[in-house]
């Protein structure tokens, strides 16, 4: 039996738990995932290190998962946009059932393999997107599938498990296992093993986005002011880079689109809008080497 299938005996009587001690249970449970993505940091590195050539060229971040880690895919895609300004036809998410499982689980999809090498071909991979296929117990036929047609396309193929030896991990170029043993419910792997997950794509994208200059120490300076809350957002990371108040970094973000990489630069250097887009296009995008250009 898989361990995140096991029954686990710790909590054998959970039923019957008081509720505070029951909530306990649930929680320190949680740990588990923390140290099991501790456990797996080397290869999320590795991920990263051999994914960023490929993404620097253009490529794309293909996610692909079932139930909750085809959820976990979404989400991670999603939110790339808002926090680093990454482009939505560059970060895309394929979910058994299509886009209403993400609400409705939608029953006997992730058992069709064929529908997932079908769904990944349909994205037309080349050979510098990078798929990161999504299974808690490494064996799911539809992230399988779609494992098989990425590595016949020449994709970096990145598999995430949370069962040690899983065929996802075997089978991808990149393979991550998050062992989080068994769940406190067990088999629910929507518990321990999905949080795992979360902070596994989470430090994947994020180290990612680091290395494409889309951070400047530790700011957000790539981020999209899509809201009022955003938009002061930007005000503040300009505030804090540069050291102007806030009427002079509001003024010069309102000549920018609020593009906060543009402004620090623009404040920074004391140049034109034109002149710091100009600085930061030689630096690829870096700020810091645009500041000291």
């Amino acid at each position: 039996m898989l361990n995140t299938e096991t029954p686990d005996r710790q909590h054998a009587a959970l039923d019957q738990y008081p509720t505070a001690e029951l909530v306990n249970a649930l929680v320190d449970d949680q740990f588990h995932a923390v140290r099991a993505v501790q456990a797996a940091s080397g290869q999320i590195a590795a991920a990263v290190t051999a994914a960023l050539p490929r993404i620097d060229a253009g490529g794309r971040l293909m996610y692909v998962g079932a139930g909750t880690s085809g959820r976990l895919g979404v989400l991670d895609s999603v939110e790339l946009y808002p926090t680093f300004s990454w482009p939505h036809e560059r970060a895309l998410a394929l979910l058994a059932g299509g886009i209403d499982a993400m609400f409705v689980a939608v029953e006997g999809a992730e058992d069709d393999a064929a529908q997932g090498a079908a769904d990944l071909r349909a994205l037309n991979p080349g050979r510098d997107d990078v798929v990161l296929l999504l299974a808690a117990s490494g064996a799911t036929p539809y992230v399988l599938g779609a494992l098989g047609a990425a590595t016949e396309a020449g994709a970096l193929t990145v598999g995430f498990a949370n069962n040690p030896d899983a065929p996802v991990v075997r089978g991808a170029q990149i393979g991550i296992t998050l062992d989080t043993g068994p769940e406190v419910i067990s088999g629910s792997t929507r518990l321990k093993a999905g949080t795992s997950q979360k902070i596994a794509l989470n430090t994947f994208s994020s180290a990612l986005m680091v290395r494409l200059h889309k951070v400047y120490g530790n700011l957000m300076v790539d981020l999209k002011p899509t809201n009022a809350k955003l938009v002061l957002r930007a005000v503040r990371l300009t505030m804090f880079a540069t050291g102007a108040d806030e009427a002079a970094a509001r003024a010069v973000l309102e000549q920018c689109d609020f593009h906060v990489k543009v402004a620090i630069v623009a404040l920074t250097k004391k140049t034109s809008i034109g002149q710091a887009r100009a600085l930061l296009d030689g630096a690829r995008g870096s700020v810091r080497q645009a500041l000291a250009a």
